[in-house]
């Protein structure tokens, strides 16, 4: 039957980036999204028949078993990607329940609902499943509700690859740093040199693009990945492996 690949969040600039990349390796690419707008134009812009949009509220279960239904009609989930992710809080002091219960809900039990309704797809593809984390999840860089579901996706993550690894299913993550999005038009706007100031913080001094979170997503759902499962991998040009400005100052040395 014909393979597929399902991305989540594909109405925005990382899940289209995905997407473009999948459907060179997979019959199908479903860009999964809330927006019917947005998605129905970022299908479009792939510039293939193998994509398609799909409008599903991914945080109701009853709308992710039923969208999981129409998808597997059209062959076998081979891959998984759940990029759906956003945040509203930037500190404890701002974080209401509502809020606290809103971003968990869309960036981790999001996540878990779209696995187990593909689940019985992917055992039968021997598929992969790649969760699009973030450095939030790994240590503190605010955004304390959105960066507490990272860690717990990565957690599930590990969690499948454990239980489902039996079935010829693997997990990964990817954990991006700052990537160059829409999603921060207003911070540039505020400030339209934020990008270039985020950079003293990253070794190699990269704006993170898209594209390179795409080739990060497609290397693990690929066959060269074929032995990696449980895995974490940051796309941070650097950003967890420390910082140079840190390194100069306890070590008061000019090679830093």
């Amino acid at each position: 039957m014909d393979s597929i690949a399902v991305v989540t969040g594909g109405a925005g600039d990382i899940g289209r980036a995905i997407a473009t990349k999948l459907a060179e390796t997979h019959n199908h690419v479903v860009l999964v999204d809330i927006d019917e707008a947005r998605v129905t134009v970022a299908a479009d812009t792939l510039g293939t028949e193998k994509a398609r949009a799909m409008i599903c509220d991914i945080t109701d279960n009853k709308q992710v078993q039923e969208m999981a239904q129409k998808i597997m009609s059209l062959g076998v989930v081979c891959t998984l990607v759940n990029n759906a992710g956003a945040t509203w809080a930037g500190s404890l002091h701002e974080l209401s329940p509502e809020i606290w219960k809103r971003e968990v809900t869309l960036n981790l039990e999001a996540s878990f609902l779209c696995f187990h309704a593909f689940e019985e797809s992917l055992k039968r593809a021997r598929g992969s499943v790649v969760n699009v984390a973030s450095v939030n999840g790994l240590s503190v860089f605010g955004n304390p509700a959105y960066s507490s579901a990272k860690a717990g996706l990565i957690h599930l993550t590990r969690s499948i690859a454990v239980e489902y690894g039996k079935f010829g299913i693997r997990a990964n993550a990817v954990a991006p740093g700052t990537v160059r999005t829409r999603a921060w038009e207003h911070r540039v706007e505020a400030n339209p040199q934020v990008f270039e100031e985020a950079m003293r913080w990253y070794p190699l001094k990269h704006v993170i693009e898209p594209d390179d979170i795409a080739n990060a997503v497609a290397f693990l759902s690929s066959k060269q990945a074929a032995a990696i499962t449980g895995v974490c991998l940051s796309v941070d040009s650097g950003l967890t492996a420390g910082q140079t400005c840190l390194a100069r100052g306890f070590s008061q040395s000019e090679y830093y």
